[in-house]
């Protein structure tokens, strides 16, 4: 059980340590106050309702505002994981030597099935100690 325990807070940390550095992007894409479309690591397609550039005409010149509207949301990641082991003290270094050691050479634990006195049978009672000395329990 403890060992299994090992590996599921392990592999717990490994994906805490994957997704806290990963960036990722959402775009979406609006057609006035309704969302149309949405898409992760990606650009969302559009609805095809965008307003197309007006032609250079001097005379008459008309501005519509576009409708559509696209919006993009960037989630940066940590990207200062990189411990610098450079600028430990002489205390530290050792702390970590020796807990490294220690930890790569653990016992293995003492059974609890293990009886060395299962080969031998118990000696044979000759006289009641009890009753000889009237010691009796209360």
């Amino acid at each position: 059980m403890k060992q299994f325990f090992k590996k599921i807070s392990a592999i717990l940390m490994a994906f805490v340590v994957l997704f806290s550095t990963m960036s990722f992007s959402v775009s979406q894409h609006y057609c006035g106050d309704f969302l149309v479309n949405s898409a992760l690591f990606s650009k969302a397609e559009s609805c095809g309702m965008e307003m197309q550039n007006p032609t250079s005409n001097n005379n008459c010149e008309l501005t519509k505002k576009n409708c559509c509207s696209d919006v993009v949301k960037q989630v940066e990641g940590q990207s200062n994981l990189k411990i610098d082991f450079s600028n430990l003290t002489f205390e530290q270094q050792y702390f970590v030597a020796v807990f490294t050691y220690t930890y790569l050479n653990l016992p293995e634990g003492i059974s609890t099935n293990n009886n060395p006195f299962n080969q031998y049978s118990p000696p044979l009672v000759d006289k009641d100690i009890a009753v000889l000395y009237q010691v009796f329990r209360i």
